[in-house]
């Protein structure tokens, strides 16, 4: 079975990573990994640099990033109320690129307070061709869990396959943290009674 890294911060996720592209392309080719994904925190300043290097060594490069979602209108600036839940989305073809792109610029020149935010209403309006998966523990399905609220991460998991159908996905981790111990066999549930597939991942910042 090969496996596909899709959850990976790389140096460019600034004070929280240290993976070099050319290092991981290189891991990804020894280790028999057909494919690799970039995920930095809001940004997307590595994306060219792994396509390059990924496409000269017979790797294909998975564009992405680690978006931080704000629950409210993004020119909000309000310390008391600013969570910014983690998602991590995927470009699956030039659409999603473009949206990608569209994405991050405006966290930034529009959103940023803290983080870069993108919210609700901006996902609904850039969404096509992007693959979803619901993120580690700072996502908003496990934020819930984490709160002993099932029902509202079922409904949180519903609302984002109700938006991406097929290309929403729950994502599973296991770094040994006793929170996600208790909480992956609630998210394999809701994923099984909602009928959104799963994906494995290593949350790699180092």
């Amino acid at each position: 079975m090969q496996y596909v890294p899709l959850h990976i911060h790389s140096e460019y996720s600034l004070l929280d990573g240290a993976i070099r592209i050319d290092d991981l392309v290189n891991f990804a080719k020894e280790n028999n990994m057909p494919a690799v994904a970039l995920t930095d925190h809001g940004v997307m300043y590595g994306d060219m640099e792994l396509y390059t290097t990924a496409k000269e060594k017979g790797v294909k490069p998975i564009l992405g990033c680690e978006f931080y979602v704000h629950d409210g209108d993004i020119s909000e600036r309000d310390k008391a109320h600013n969570p910014c839940y983690h998602l991590v989305l995927l470009a699956k073809d030039k659409e999603g690129y473009a949206n990608l792109l569209k994405l991050v610029s405006v966290a930034w020149c529009k959103g940023r307070y803290v983080h870069p935010r993108i919210n609700w209403e901006l996902l609904k309006e850039h969404h096509k061709g992007l693959i979803c998966l619901s993120a580690c523990l700072g996502g908003e399905v496990l934020q819930n869990l984490l709160k002993n609220d099932k029902v509202k991460a079922r409904e949180v998991a519903q609302q984002y396959k109700d938006l991406f159908g097929e290309d929403y996905y729950i994502e599973l981790q296991d770094h040994g943290m006793e929170e996600q111990k208790r909480t992956n066999p609630e998210l394999v549930q809701i994923a099984k009674e909602l009928g959104i597939k799963m994906v494995i991942t290593n949350d790699s910042h180092y």
